[in-house]
């Protein structure tokens, strides 16, 4: 029987070279914007790249429970916890509920670089 690791290994064997290296820059340019991120929000950017943690250190960040990191791991609620963590990510940089839903939640790409790499100022929620 396969892990779920095994199965992302075997995914990522599947692809050609191209997209391979496209899926290690799409990753490298996501932990750089976290990075950033997370040193405008007065916190260490290495938090950003270590999994589970970065997601903990969030939370604290937009003020939430650390119990919440719990919540992600349920199905459908962790759809909706994401939801409300995307908001709050954007209202702590001063920006609106319509500004978050579009370029963090349908375009998080852009949403994401706007954030890490624009004057935006973290604002403690």
């Amino acid at each position: 029987m396969y892990s779920s690791a095994d199965y992302d290994q075997m995914a990522y064997q599947q692809m050609s070279p191209m997209e391979q290296t496209v899926y290690l820059l799409i990753t490298i340019y996501f932990l750089i914007a976290g990075w950033k991120i997370f040193e405008k929000a007065k916190q260490p950017g290495w938090k950003a790249i270590i999994p589970i943690y970065n997601t903990y250190t969030l939370l604290k960040i937009l003020g939430k429970p650390g119990w919440w990191l719990l919540l992600l791991f349920i199905p459908l609620i962790n759809f909706i916890i994401m939801i409300i963590i995307s908001l709050d990510l954007g209202k702590a940089f001063g920006k609106s509920t319509m500004w978050s839903v579009f370029l963090l939640i349908i375009f998080p790409f852009i949403g994401v670089s706007i954030l890490a790499f624009s004057k935006a100022k973290y604002k403690k929620i």
